[in-house]
């Protein structure tokens, strides 16, 4: 009965230390999302300003004159994922000096930590007591692995009518892949607060969003990259030679 008070003591000193970090890892990623939007705002008119000057460049063999306002979005957008990148290493880092304080004062209050005392239970509970019931059966809602196959199917059997359907297909990548990450975000913080899980999974949940996070960052520039590599092809595609039937080789 005493280890268990302990136990919950221990809890309640990390409870104010995890909210409070996440509070700051939400306004860390809302700071990061409005520094992306200044720098939207601040490539824009550059971007108009290229439309005049690409040409020129392009013409002249001169890189630094083409897509002026591209390149100063992915330099500002990248300066502020280097930043919160830092920011959030330095809460997560404040959190973990924050929750081994609170071991080391559940220890001295003559407690092992939170792991030694969790009750589980003796035997697997049943999923459900009717007959038809199948042993093992999953009966919750949430089934990311049939999303995540369903989604690989659909990329093998991917078709595309043509190159430039590829294209909107990567722009859209992004926001894909951050809708992905969420999902390990919101994973980590309900098993940090709702779900009877260690610290430790949370932990697990939170690093899966960091690295899909990064992959959203290479998935922003594969866009411009696409554009650079298939400049002259988008041109064609745009302004074919002799009508589109001429161009089937890149349209279709």
């Amino acid at each position: 009965m005493a280890g268990k008070v302990a136990a919950q003591r221990a809890v309640l000193r990390k409870a104010p230390a995890r909210r409070a970090a996440r509070q700051a890892l939400r306004r860390s990623a809302a700071r990061f999302h409005g520094r992306r939007l200044l720098a939207a705002l601040l490539a824009l008119p550059v971007g108009v300003l290229g439309c005049l000057t690409t040409p020129i460049g392009r013409k002249f063999g001169m890189p630094w004159l083409m897509h002026p306002g591209r390149r100063l979005f992915r330099r500002l957008a990248g300066v502020a994922a280097e930043q919160r990148a830092a920011r959030d290493a330095a809460i997560r880092e404040d959190l973990a000096e924050q929750e081994a304080a609170a071991d080391t004062q559940a220890a001295e209050d003559g407690t092992g930590g939170i792991a030694d005392n969790v009750e589980r239970p003796a035997a697997p509970v049943p999923t459900s007591s009717t007959p038809d019931s199948t042993e093992g059966e999953h009966v919750s809602g949430f089934r990311f692995e049939e999303a995540a196959a369903e989604m690989e199917q659909a990329a093998k059997q991917y078709d595309p009518e043509s190159a430039m359907e590829i294209l909107d297909m990567i722009e859209g990548l992004p926001a894909a892949l951050t809708s992905v990450a969420n999902v390990m975000k919101t994973l980590a913080e309900r098993s940090d607060s709702e779900f009877p899980l260690e610290k430790e999974v949370a932990d697990g949940f939170n690093d899966i969003f960091g690295a899909l996070m990064s992959a959203v960052a290479v998935a922003e520039d594969l866009f411009p990259l696409f554009h650079q590599a298939h400049e002259q092809d988008i041109a064609r595609h745009l302004d074919p030679r002799n009508g589109h039937e001429a161009e089937k080789g890149w349209n279709v």
